[in-house]
């Protein structure tokens, strides 16, 4: 029982997660995807265990920072061809929209969680692999990465996990439609370039350029970081008026927090703000 938790009842928190790997440091959580031999190929188990992580991250006050990376030469080269492309064909319409429906709620519980992530691309990200990638909040990538959005080239539509709705928000909507009808492979650099990614680093320097932005998030005022968050995700969809009020509603909240009254009394005192995310 964990009594510092705030309205939990009894459903319990997972201990263990099987298919990727996790570690946590300095409210850091890094979560790998770990299939190396296979270019981290997503099975089923997977999509539905980062499917759990995400929703219960926001309830378990572990970490104000998630690193999404993968182990090996690359990322996540998508769904396993044969794990998972080779039972689908076998599956009645029934089982497939609970399948795709399943893996539209791995991006939305990664949309939902307040908690920013960070996607280091060490190398491909192809399929839902690049979707993954996308769901992020911020994408740090390589010359090596390469992003490959491959639904048509399978004979399926390119709007597959939200992609149809989140790649236009990123590059525009011309951009996305030849991206997304094409699967040409973009690279580390043009991802800079077209606002894909946010940044392109040596190979070396991947990791180390992913905990460096996680560390500024955690260090910094965490509630306000994930405050932005759900603003730029409910905003999308809403009109300017409606935008306007939510914006004010919250900031007329956060005026009330302590963050807000340290940085204010930090300001006169010449000294650095000391955040407590609340």
């Amino acid at each position: 029982m964990k009594p510092d938790i705030p309205f939990r009842a009894s459903t319990p928190f997972t201990d263990s997660w099987e298919h990727f790997d996790v570690a946590l440091s300095d409210r850091v959580l890094t979560v790998t995807l770990n299939r190396p031999d296979k270019l981290n190929a997503i099975t089923f188990d997977a999509y539905a265990d980062l499917r759990d992580l995400f929703r219960e991250l926001p309830h378990r006050d572990i970490c104000d920072a998630v690193v999404l990376t993968g182990a090996g030469k690359g990322f996540c080269s998508g769904g396993d061809v044969n794990e998972i492309i080779g039972e689908l064909i076998e599956m009645d319409p029934k089982e497939l929209l609970e399948f795709t429906r399943m893996t539209g709620t791995v991006v939305q519980n990664m949309r939902e969680c307040p908690i920013p992530i960070i996607a280091a691309l060490n190398g491909t990200a192809a399929g839902a692999g690049a979707v993954l990638a996308m769901a992020s909040d911020f994408r740090i990538v390589t010359p090596r990465t390469k992003f490959r959005f491959l639904f048509t080239n399978v004979g399926l539509s390119g709007g597959d996990m939200g992609t149809c709705y989140l790649l236009p928000r990123l590059i525009g909507l011309g951009r996305a439609t030849e991206v997304l009808m094409f699967g040409d492979a973009i690279t580390g650099e043009d991802a800079v370039q077209i606002g894909l990614a946010n940044r392109c680093v040596d190979p070396d320097d991947l990791l180390t350029t992913a905990k460096e932005y996680a560390e500024r998030l955690v260090s910094g005022p965490t509630f306000a970081y994930q405050t932005t968050k759900t603003l730029l995700n409910r905003e999308a969809d809403m009109t300017l008026h409606g935008a306007l009020e939510m914006e004010a509603m919250t900031q007329a909240h956060l005026m009330q927090t302590h963050d807000h009254r340290e940085f204010h009394r930090a300001f006169n005192a010449g000294e650095r703000p000391a955040w407590a995310g609340r």
